[in-house]
């Protein structure tokens, strides 16, 4: 089993290196069209909608990349991954950067030689239980059978929360979500776990959401982010400033409604360095000056995509959190435009 688990992790660094030795940025533009690698469906997050089109907040980062690096929002090649095959499709080369709901992790930035560009949600892992089974605390959970996703930090988390509590549980392994759903819902397992934010966009999708509850612990850190292979520094800083944007924009008041006027000139000359009225920041990058204007345009500032995908008024309901902006006691928090 230690071979085995040894191996997978060696060929997939070596696959991350071979691949990024190349330039991704470069190959990007030649094809017109960016691979990004998204969750097999996680409402709010990244699955399609009635007419096949990915929505999501994941999913908005992908096309505010292809925006900034293509001109156009739609030229993503959105490619579904479980939590076993999506290093390998990103080492491999299949996919130019990953936005699907995956942890910064010691292990997966060193060993795995992969590249966390930030985060966009700041999140930790809970617990979900039908009412019926009368449970109040996740320590009451002792002989539980318990729905878990393979290859994520889940499996590790729920290990050590158990063992920490002296209880016993039996796992029932799934690999996508809409397993977990199934699974939950048929009554194979007493509990899932995940991430608690996929925990409310799972529970919003049940005909009788009120029958189940989302126990109060939260047992472990999960800084969810985007992420790309480890060497090509170029294409890590595109992703990774592209995420800045929208972060720095709901931070200056850059919105969907008044970027054109802003574009024009402010007072503000860090709102003019972004929105590349002065000062030469797209061209550090590789791209013109109206980069972060593209990426901004496509589903607003962060703020405006939180809240059309996955905020209070939404199905899945998340209040902001830790993921406000520094300035309203959150950890939303963009390094400065200069």
């Amino acid at each position: 089993m230690k071979k085995s688990v040894l191996l997978g992790v060696a060929t997939i660094a070596g696959l991350a290196a071979g691949v990024a030795a190349a330039g991704t940025a470069d190959d990007v533009k030649a094809r017109g069209k960016l691979n990004c690698g998204v969750a097999t469906g996680v409402p709010g997050f990244a699955s399609p909608d009635a007419n096949g089109e990915w929505q999501g907040f994941d999913v908005a980062v992908c096309r505010a990349v292809a925006a900034a690096v293509l001109d156009d929002p739609s030229a993503v090649e959105f490619i579904p991954t479980t939590g076993k095959t999506r290093f390998t499709a990103l080492a491999s080369g299949e996919i130019d950067m990953l936005a699907r709901n995956t942890t910064w992790t010691f292990s997966r930035d060193v060993d795995l030689k992969f590249e966390f560009v930030g985060i966009n949600y700041y999140d930790g892992q809970g617990f979900m239980v039908p009412k019926a089974l009368g449970v109040s605390s996740a320590k009451e959970l002792d002989g539980a059978t318990v729905c878990i996703q393979t290859g994520t930090t889940t499996e590790l988390n729920l290990a050590d929360f158990f063992r920490i509590n002296n209880m016993s549980y039996e796992p029932v392994p799934i690999e996508t979500n809409a397993e977990a759903q199934q699974q939950y819902l048929a009554g194979a397992c007493d509990v899932y776990t995940t991430d608690a934010s996929g925990l409310a966009a799972t529970r919003a999708t049940f005909e009788n959401a009120g029958d189940h509850v989302i126990l109060p612990e939260i047992i472990s850190k999960e800084p969810l982010g985007p992420l790309v292979r480890h060497g090509d520094h170029e294409w890590g800083d595109v992703v990774r400033w592209t995420l800045n944007a929208l972060i720095a924009a709901e931070e200056l008041g850059v919105t969907s409604a008044n970027i054109d006027e802003m574009a024009a000139g402010t007072d503000n000359p860090e709102v003019n360095r972004l929105l590349g009225s002065e000062g030469t920041l797209g061209e550090m990058l590789g791209l013109d000056a109206t980069w972060a204007q593209r990426a901004i345009k496509v589903g607003g500032n962060y703020g405006e995509v939180f809240a059309k995908n996955i905020g209070e008024e939404t199905p899945i309901g998340l209040a902001r959190g830790l993921n406000a902006q520094w300035t309203d006691g959150g950890l939303m928090y963009a390094p400065p435009f200069r």
